[in-house]
């Protein structure tokens, strides 16, 4: 069997959105899957190429096409299909993704099975397969589409389709007969046949062969029954009887001792072969516990009597791995056997306080206690002691034997009770789940709140929950959304209980004056009266003083910046403006003041805990603590934890324990329901409402976002080429921390190859017309956007590729005008006021300097001249134009070089969206850059190739 070369992720890619359909072969592992694009194009991958007739509907009726298509080998497919489960994949192969992730379960659960194929072929099957296994196998068989059998059958009417079980079968077979091809096989399958890829004929084992096939078909299942036998002073002994099932008809059991003589009236009701076939079961079972082995010694198998020990074994590990191999283990009623342990947090049983006390104190804490119970009910302390002691897994209890394993109930007696902060025992409440032990793998126990912390759980259960209707401040010049009336209760619940508060809202969704209504509001208050002190970027401090004096007349503002700054004589309910880097300069002194409530403003920039700026603002002391951002995670989880651990200390716990626990379970996929656990952790301290969701924005115009490839010209592709021969034979001499900075420098470079060739050769009077596709594109987009009088925002995350773009629209006398990083605050807000009074119809921007805070609502069009790796900052800086405000529609357009590294990162982030939906946050890149740092010389060469796309 020739060996085929792996997709390639961008294979994988094109493959799993096209038609599919499985040919069977014999034998099994040389089967085929075709792929073909509904288009009639062929896809553009490795791999053999035929013309294959396929049934399609015509009307009301079907006829059949040609087509041409790829066909890969099931083991190359394999990639393929599982990434089809999901995304845009085509029905057909989205069918046969979910096929394979069936046929790799049974796989890794041994469900491996000898044989020959129809032609005499060494083959391995799918089996045995048990009741649930053939349920599933007709599941998917109801759910087969008809483009993934399209295919007619080889020999009969040209409309005929193959049978969908059938089909579905023999997939199953051939990704069995392709797994285990390795050396190891040989010792499994008792000869070298069943290893070698290459196929091998071995009709002399066509009796063994027909002999395992009919008793796979038999359909039956061992189980053990274990029945109570000879009860003494000290108990009951134990033995276990084996019995027969029936897969065609559950209700057909009977013990071995009835159906091993061949030609017994019992054995025929199960049909014939049962004999053999459950005589292999109990060999696989015995491999799995080798207890089991006298029986295969039997002439007639039957029954085995069970020491303690293996009583044991049988309660816990043995009876877990029978299980998973197909062997159920049925236990008497009348034992008691199931020892469950789950905890409880709350105040202490002698403590009765009316409320809760400071969520935020170290001082007050509560207790954190163990409660095991058996068949349902609670054991005592000294009950739990007695069957650690027992010398016998069977003890006399509340007037009944049970059945317990006594090391199990020792570790039961070893999990100590403790104590736990308020904050701890807040997060433990939400999730229901704490560590059940000290190591990684213990996994988590259920854990039951108790008194006031019970019913607090209950109120922050649903951020949105009104505790009742909050009116807005009369201080307040506006009105607000009922969302905006929302969230403002939220904020309030939330601080009033000393906890501290993520409003994530999308941006435009009038974040800002939802603070300064709660700002209003608890002025009011006694306990919570205060100045609030707003950290900001510099370009949004002249947007919160306008929006302040604004909505809240007579409400004193005043800017902590420059060299003038003070706090002297601060008002009681006065606004403080400063920034993040004024801030880190001078915290101690900050921290002096008495702040009612502090409030970081785009709280991203503190989404790394060990910077200044972080640790800064964790020394600045307040009644409450308030984030707003509307990208809470911009790259992974951790920096979640970070924003979080600011507003409500101890939440979530250390950073290194949160990394642990959740962050490599949710982003790697080991444990689904960490992020269940996570999202309800999170969910009550951070309110995220989104543009697109019912009743938050319904005034909103749409947003029409549109990927325009661009060719790159002549000079540009021949630079592509130039950058590639150089760094990429660099990257491959180097390793470590070389390596990554090589290949940072090639994708940069790359990227501003892409941009102009003036920006990578960085020109100092460059020729900028007629080099570039993208400009050129660009001129097109504004020719056309300026001839209907419409106004424009250009991204870019280069400040000098802004800087060429302003001289070549100020050269065709386009009104054009840029902010970057360096450009001063004041200067900042008159470039914005002049915009938006339509004195300037196109506004160059700095991707990171003007992607948050700024209020662009004269935009109809948003124009991304690069991309950058993480695709919820474009949407941030999307949202400058498509916010509240805005009346017209928005059209978003994203330029892309084709056939570059551009258009594969392209095809990349389209596919990031569900890690950060399932703790509730924004989309995230989940570290695009870091992991491409990280490929392999081919991998990487292999993204920054370039297509067939240049002029």
């Amino acid at each position: 069997m020739t060996p085929n070369p792996a997709a390639t992720p961008s294979e994988i890619s094109l493959l799993s959105r096209c038609s599919a359909v499985h040919l069977p072969a014999d034998p099994p592992r040389e089967s085929r899957i075709a792929f073909w694009l509904p288009d009639g194009r062929v896809p553009d991958v490795r791999g053999r190429v035929e013309e294959l007739t396929v049934v399609v509907p015509d009307g009301g009726d079907v006829t059949t096409t040609t087509v041409r298509a790829v066909l890969l080998p099931v083991r190359t497919a394999l990639p393929v299909l599982t990434r089809a489960r999901a995304g845009q994949a085509g029905e057909a192969a989205a069918f046969w993704g979910a096929a394979a992730v069936f046929a790799l379960q049974l796989a890794a659960q041994g469900r491996l099975l000898p044989g020959l194929s129809a032609m005499d072929h060494d083959a391995w099957h799918a089996g045995p397969l048990t009741a649930q296994d053939l349920r599933r196998v007709q599941e998917l068989a109801d759910a087969m589409p008809p483009t993934a059998h399209a295919v007619p059958v080889p020999g009969s009417d040209p409309l005929l389709l193959p049978e969908p079980v059938r089909l579905l079968r023999s997939f199953l077979d051939a990704v069995a007969d392709t797994l285990p091809r390795s050396p190891a096989a040989a010792a499994a399958a008792g000869g070298p046949a069943f290893a070698a890829p290459e196929p091998r004929r071995r009709p002399e084992l066509r009796p063994w062969a027909d002999a395992v096939a009919a008793g796979n078909d038999a359909g039956v299942r061992l189980s053990l029954r274990v029945e109570a036998v000879d009860p003494d002073a000290t108990g009951p002994r134990f033995r276990a009887v084996l019995q027969v099932h029936s897969l065609a008809d559950p209700a057909l059991v009977a013990d071995t001792a009835d159906v091993w003589p061949g030609d017994s009236p019992v054995a025929a009701r199960f049909g014939r072969n049962v004999r053999r076939t459950a005589l292999l079961a109990l060999r696989r079972a015995a491999r799995v516990w080798p207890a089991l082995s006298p029986l295969l010694a039997s002439a007639a198998p039957d029954a085995l009597d069970l020491a303690d020990e293996e009583v044991v074994e049988l309660l816990g590990r043995a009876g877990a791995a029978l299980d998973a191999a197909g062997v159920e283990v049925h236990w008497p009623r009348q034992f008691a056997r199931t020892l469950t342990t789950h905890a409880v947090v709350g105040p202490p049983d002698e403590e009765r306080p009316s409320g809760p006390p400071s969520l935020l104190s170290a001082d007050a804490l509560l207790a954190f206690g163990w409660r095991h119970a058996l068949g349902g009910r609670e054991l005592s302390r000294a009950e739990l002691d007695r069957l650690a002691e027992a010398s016998r897994p069977v003890v006399r209890l509340r007037d009944q034997w049970v059945l317990v394993d006594p090391a199990a109930a020792r570790r039961a007696l070893d999990r100590p009770d403790r104590k736990v902060t308020p904050v701890e025992a807040l997060g433990i409440a939400l999730t229901g789940h704490a560590p059940a032990g000290d190591g990684d793998d213990d996994g988590t126990v259920e854990v039951r709140p108790t008194g006031w912390l019970a019913e607090l759980r209950d109120r922050l259960a649903d951020p949105e929950a009104a505790d009742g209707p909050l009116a807005q401040p009369p201080a307040l010049a506006a009105t607000l959304r009922d969302y905006q009336l929302r969230g403002l209760g939220w904020l309030h619940r939330m601080t009033s209980l000393g906890l501290g508060a993520c409003l994530a809202d999308d941006m435009g969704l009038g974040k800002t004056i939802t603070l300064i209504a709660l700002h209003l509001h608890r002025r009011s208050l006694p306990d919570a009266a205060g100045p609030t002190l707003v950290v900001c970027p510099a370009s949004l401090m002249g947007n919160w003083q306008r929006e302040i004096e604004r909505f809240a007349p007579g409400i004193p503002v005043r800017r902590f910046h420059g060299s003038a700054r003070t706090l002297e004589a601060l008002a009681e309910d006065e606004f403080v403006l400063t920034t993040y880097g004024t801030m880190r300069l001078d915290a101690a002194r900050l921290a002096e003041a008495g702040w009612g409530m502090v409030v970081a403003d785009e709280a991203q920039h503190v989404k790394n805990p060990h910077s200044a700026t972080a640790r800064g603002l964790r020394s600045i002391g307040a009644k409450a603590r308030v984030a707003l951002t509307g990208t809470p995670v911009e790259n992974n989880l951790s920096e979640l934890w970070a924003i979080l651990d600011w507003t409500t200390p101890g939440l979530l716990g250390s950073l290194s324990a949160f990394r642990r626990r959740y962050v490599h379970a949710v982003e790697g996929g080991a444990d689904p329901g960490a992020a269940r656990r996570l999202a309800a952790l999170v969910r009550p301290f951070l309110l995220r409402r989104r543009k697109s969701d019912p009743g938050i924005a319904p005034e909103l115009p749409p947003k029409t976002e549109t990927d325009r490839a661009v060719a790159l010209t002549v000079e540009q592709a021949g630079l592509y080429e130039a950058v590639l021969r150089e760094l990429l034979a660099q990257v491959a001499e180097a390793d470590g921390l070389e390596r990554r900075g090589l290949i940072v420098k090639l994708l940069t470079g790359l990227k501003q190859v892409c941009n102009h060739p003036a920006q990578f050769l960085k020109e100092d009077d460059p020729r900028i017309p007629g080099r570039s596709g993208k400009v050129e594109l660009l001129d097109e987009l504004l020719d056309t956007i300026l001839a209907e009088d419409a106004s424009v925002l250009v991204f870019t995350q280069y400040v000098q590729m802004a800087r060429l773009l302003e001289r070549h629209l100020t050269e065709r006398g386009v009104g054009v005008q840029l902010l970057h990083g360096g450009t001063p605050v004041p200067h900042r807000e008159e470039l914005v006021r002049r915009f938006q009074d339509g004195e300037v119809p196109v506004f160059l921007l700095s991707l990171k300097a003007a992607g948050t805070g700024l209020n662009l609502t004269r935009a109809e069009h948003v124009v991304h001249f690069d991309r950058w790796w993480n695709p919820a900052v474009e949407a941030q800086a999307t949202d400058r134009a498509h916010r509240i405000g805005q009346t017209r529609p928005v059209q978003v357009h994203r330029l892309i070089a084709e056939g570059t590294v551009e258009d594969r990162i392209a095809e990349m982030l389209t596919r990031k969206q569900a890690l950060a939906d399932a703790v509730l946050v924004p989309s995230t890149d989940d570290g695009a850059l870091d992991r491409l740092t990280e490929l392999t010389d081919a991998e990487l060469a292999e993204l920054v190739a370039l297509g067939g796309t240049h002029r």
